[in-house]
């Protein structure tokens, strides 16, 4: 770890240098200041804890002040690269706002020194133009959501047994004005980083139990949602679901949550929301098991109803038998702790075939049916 030692009254960097480097201190007191003589101009005293000189690093500028040790001091030195690459892997947004204080620190510091106003509409826009389109989009999802523009699709779900249309997954679908149809990896993405994430669950959910009150049968089918670990973190949204179902007088069963793994699960707070669902009578699966954060101590810890294997294993079955054991051994494993097994992705009859050999309970995929709107649901039953 590379630290720097200064004497009171040495200069760390002077006004006009090159960056390279950032600097925490430890120990002393640094001041800042722009000029010299009667024009000197003390910016900052900064203490232990205090960070100095990434602002020119981060906008690649040279230095617009000058760094002086009011005592002996010690600075850890940070080298610009690891500045860089955490800036690099940020979210474009963020990176967007921290350019636009930058510029109106430049801008004030400049008429503090005298100078004017910096120009930047001179500085490029390239680097701010990721962050700028994603604020778009967050703002016109929110106009999606406030006037009702996302679509909610229906996957069948196959009971293999019976070979019958048991339920549908709920997908939600954005078609963008210009954009066309965004993809949901982007758009639920990008509701997850913000408050989004909660109204657009609450949507899915409600228009999936008004899909429901058209869907009445003998027997009901079931709509399946899924949810993430912030939506699980809004103590009223399985309320909610509870309540909408009983204004609609939908049976009992008829909604299933849908749970993806993550490395963000609570224990605590999923095991209080299956408890919840359990005493409403709203099933709990796990989706997309055997991937992402995959590990056994979701199934220890939480009751799951059921287990849904992700689509990858299954397009390999047939072609890599290490695909094919894992299939075998997730359905054994949850067949041992009395879970249904749930499998995505399924495109042809000899998968079909092959899991209803080995006890699968439910087939979704392509030979089953795609997402399709409400209208095209019912018209196919």
């Amino acid at each position: 770890m590379l630290r720097k030692m200064l004497s009171a009254g040495e200069y760390l960097f002077r006004e006009g240098d090159q960056p390279s480097s950032a600097f925490l201190i430890e120990e002393g007191t640094m001041e800042m200041h722009s000029g010299e003589g009667r024009r000197r101009l003390v910016l900052a005293r900064l203490g232990p804890g205090d960070l100095l000189g990434e602002m020119a690093v981060v906008d690649r500028s040279p230095r617009t002040a000058s760094a002086l040790a009011l005592s002996d001091s010690v600075l850890l030195v940070i080298d610009g690269d690891q500045i860089k690459d955490r800036l690099a892997a940020s979210d474009p947004i963020i990176r967007m706002l921290l350019d636009g204080q930058m510029k109106r620190y430049r801008s004030m510091l400049s008429l503090l020194q005298g100078r004017g106003p910096t120009d930047s509409a001179a500085d490029p826009a390239a680097e701010s133009e990721p962050g700028l389109s994603k604020f778009r989009l967050e703002s016109h999802l929110r106009d999606a959501l406030s006037q009702h523009k996302l679509e909610v699709r229906y996957q069948p779900i196959l009971e293999i047994a019976s070979g019958r249309v048991a339920g549908y997954e709920a997908l939600v679908r954005w078609e963008h004005p210009t954009r066309g149809p965004v993809s949901p990896e982007e758009f639920i993405k990008l509701a997850e980083e913000t408050s989004l994430i909660v109204p657009v669950g609450e949507y899915v959910f409600d228009v999936a139990c008004a899909a429901l009150d058209r869907l009445r049968a003998d027997p009901m089918p079931f709509v399946a949602v899924n949810v993430s670990a912030r939506q699980l973190a809004n103590e009223g949204l399985m309320q909610r679901v509870v309540e909408r179902r009983e204004a609609l007088g939908l049976p009992p069963g008829c909604i299933k949550v849908e749970i993806t793994e993550s490395q963000a699960l609570d224990y605590g707070q999923v095991a209080q929301v299956i408890e919840h669902c359990h005493r409403n009578r709203i099933e709990v699966s796990l989706d997309d098991f055997g991937t992402g954060y995959s590990h056994l101590t979701h199934l220890h810890h939480l009751d799951f109803d059921a287990i849904k294997i992700d689509q990858e294993f299954v397009r390999e079955m047939f072609s890599s038998e290490r695909a094919m054991s894992i299939v075998r051994a997730i359905v054994a494993l949850g067949q041992a702790i009395h879970a249904d097994l749930m499998v995505e992705g399924v495109e042809t009859r000899e998968q079909l075939e092959f899991l209803r050999s080995i006890g699968c309970r439910y087939a979704q995929g392509y030979l089953i049916g795609k997402p399709e709107p409400l209208e095209s649901a019912l018209a196919a039953r």
